[in-house]
């Protein structure tokens, strides 16, 4: 039939020709898109024991329409994600029930008893004490086997070969590592950050150190990223009084720096607690990078003796590590600032009954790590880098 853009109502017969549910007459669905980039329905049985998500990739930028075009086989590279990160860590993503690659569309776990972290952050709720720990250990276990260390040289080439993802990865080196150091049409800001904005894209070091990260960006194919790591991508609750974790939404997903992905959700986090701070509701904000780093660390030193090739030994692991966490902290610098003076600004932040003295202080964050990324040797050095903002 080709490619259809799929509606509420063409999602019971399409679940059932799919083979995933008996009988059409049975299913409720409402659709529940909330993301940039894609619409997602929740199929439900009339006595709601049973239900699934479907998740179709528009040909275009959902928020934007057909006026910001798009190419829709970026659900490849999802599904592609979902498939790898399935092999070593199960746990930490929805269950994918099905893909259709002729019709980009997902088949999956329903998530709605599970709240988005970011929603749950802006409302005041803490981390709790296993999120972070997750991410970090989700990371270490899907960069790890999509590695050099943890795969055999010719999967991996085979990996890279097929996880390019031009389209999107332009979007990246676009978006959050040039455009907020440049006069462009998608910046935008308050207009209490217009000394700053435009003290960055004058800061010629600040854009050669950028220069620097999206380089690494474009280049370094070290392992399989999720690719937009944040915490409006992360799911969180409790099922039969168990915490869960999941990622989902992984199609800018391509083979790149490991540091990018922790960059991220490092960035996300320091802006939470920018937010909290604001607020007066801090509570274990500021533990995130250090749960999420030793997490990854661990799991990481983990997996090290079951590499591939041997002749990497301890004393490189330790070297490889410590550039892994320079260049975190460079990308979350980046991401920081792209979320304040770029495009795509974050709901913390925004909310907030006055978003100026927030935002000054993130931006200036972003800055420092940025551009002290190199003598920042450890969780403590950025924690007292926070607190020297004032």
């Amino acid at each position: 039939m080709g490619y259809r853009i799929l509606e509420t109502e063409d999602i019971p017969a399409y679940l059932h020709e799919r083979g995933h549910w008996a009988d059409p007459a049975d299913i409720r669905v409402r659709e529940v898109s909330d993301g940039n980039m894609n619409r997602v329905f929740l199929a439900s049985s009339a006595d709601g024991t049973h239900s699934l998500a479907v998740k179709q990739a528009l040909p275009w930028v959902r928020v934007a329409g057909p006026s910001w075009p798009m190419n829709p086989d970026r659900a490849d590279a999802e599904a592609r994600a979902y498939e790898q990160i399935a092999r070593v860590a199960p746990d930490k993503i929805p269950a994918v029930h099905g893909y259709d690659p002729e019709n980009y569309a997902l088949v999956m776990e329903d998530m709605s008893d599970l709240e988005v972290l970011r929603t749950l952050l802006n409302e005041g709720a803490s981390y709790g004490p296993h999120t972070s720990a997750r991410i970090g250990e989700l990371v270490a276990q899907l960069s790890f086997a999509t590695s050099d260390f943890g795969m055999a040289s010719v999967d991996r080439k085979a990996l890279i070969a097929t996880s390019v993802s031009p389209e999107l990865c332009k979007i990246t080196e676009d978006v959050v590592l040039s455009e907020p150091y440049i006069q462009h049409e998608h910046n935008h800001w308050h207009e209490g950050l217009d000394d700053l904005a435009t003290a960055f894209r004058a800061d010629t070091r600040l854009r050669t150190e950028v220069a620097d990260l999206r380089h690494a960006f474009m280049t370094s194919a070290q392992a399989l990223l999720h690719g937009d790591l944040h915490t409006g991508s992360i799911m969180v609750g409790t099922r039969e009084g168990t915490p869960v974790v999941r990622v989902f939404d992984p199609e800018f997903s391509f083979v790149g720096p490991i540091g990018f992905d922790l960059g991220l959700y490092w960035a996300n986090a320091l802006v939470s607690e920018e937010r909290a701070r604001a607020l007066g509701t801090l509570s274990d904000h500021a533990d995130q990078l250090r749960l999420s780093w030793e997490a990854f660390d661990a799991e990481f030193r983990r997996l090290w003796p079951t590499r591939v090739d041997t002749f990497f030994d301890d004393a490189y692991l330790d070297r490889f590590l410590r550039r892994l966490w320079t260049e975190a902290l460079g990308y979350a610098g980046t991401e920081i600032v792209r979320r304040i003076i770029g495009f795509a600004h974050l709901t913390d932040l925004t909310t907030l009954p006055d978003p100026v003295p927030a935002s000054r202080r993130a931006l200036l964050l972003g800055r420092e790590l940025i551009l002290r990324r190199e003598e920042l040797a450890d969780v403590a050095a950025v924690r007292e880098l926070v607190t020297s903002l004032g």
